[in-house]
């Protein structure tokens, strides 16, 4: 599969996945220790990737036990990024935490350069920046006020995108010749619901909020947390295989996550219409024809990568 394809179908999924995110926080944890929810795909990720790691053809007698252990840090990473992720969504809406995420490619761009010896030509280089024009023409066609995000807000989100691509760069530098690219990806995920399970157990206040909270919420949370978790589970691999397929991990980065907000709003569009609880969008002309120059700018910029 083309690794724009995968980029396209990995943050299509995560799009829903937010929204998911979102509204688990807001209507049963009441924007309330939403972190705590970690421990449940913590699980869901160690009981799945235990099973899948040992049918996935792995070559038992020439493992590099050191590269598992460094793919295992990169899922600890990761998941210790989820504490700001979920911090930030409880204080702002799902738009205005994906608008922060185009910090995303400039990281993947300066970490590749540093760690991979990646370079990109002048024209992969101009269709960058248009994808990236994309975001920021949402962003500064918005009202002033609507653009004073919170302060705490715009820190937590940096810290996540900072860790989320330390852990990426570390997966992309762990080689080894008996792993495959999903055994790869399957050693970060079951290091990722590892590092979940632990922040929540070692946080009794955290531990105490999840047992409230399910048990108040009986069996009816369990729907939108599995499908967050399936939906989730296919945005890691696709992603990640995405980031090694791609002529540069701050290619896929920018494609990916520029196209996000975009796709956040038009699903923002038909969750008002469809399903109230999931979307907080307003159909204004104004609001829609920038998303619309928005879209052809990513469009665009995808077209020229292909040169």
């Amino acid at each position: 599969m083309n690794w724009i394809a995968m980029v396209g179908i990995a943050i299509f999924c995560d799009a829903i996945r937010i929204f998911i995110d979102n509204y688990v926080t807001d209507v049963y944890y009441k924007k309330r220790g939403a972190v705590a929810q970690k421990l449940f795909y913590g699980t869901c990720y160690i009981v799945s990737m235990s099973i899948f790691l040992p049918f996935s053809g792995l070559d038992w007698g020439n493992l590099n036990f050191v590269t598992i252990g460094m793919l295992i840090c990169a899922g600890i990473v990761s998941a210790l990024s989820g504490i700001t992720y979920y911090r930030a969504i409880e204080i702002e809406d799902t738009t205005e935490v994906s608008i922060f995420f185009q910090l995303m490619p400039v990281a993947y761009l300066i970490a590749g350069w540093l760690f991979l010896g990646e370079r990109i030509s002048l024209l992969q280089l101009a269709a960058f920046l248009v994808i990236l024009a994309a975001p920021f023409l949402i962003v500064f066609s918005a009202k002033k006020r609507s653009r004073k995000v919170k302060f705490r807000a715009v820190f937590l989100i940096l810290f996540y995108v900072l860790l989320s691509v330390s852990a990426n760069m570390i997966f992309l530098t762990s080689e080894s010749e008996s792993l495959g690219i999903y055994q790869k990806i399957g050693f970060v995920l079951l290091g990722k619901g590892i590092g979940n399970v632990g922040i929540v157990l070692f946080s009794p206040k955290i531990h105490r909020r999840f047992r409230n909270v399910m048990k108040a919420s009986g069996l009816k949370i369990y729907r939108p947390m599995l499908t967050d978790f399936s939906i989730g589970l296919v945005c890691e691999f696709l992603y990640r295989a995405a980031l090694v397929a791609a002529p540069a991990a701050a290619l896929a980065s920018a494609v990916g996550d520029a196209s996000e907000p975009i796709i956040i709003f038009f699903l923002g569009i038909l969750f008002t219409i469809l399903w109230p609880n999931f979307g907080r969008e307003k159909l204004d002309k104004k609001t829609v024809f920038v998303h619309l120059i928005a879209t052809l700018l990513v469009v665009g910029g995808i077209v020229m990568l292909q040169f």
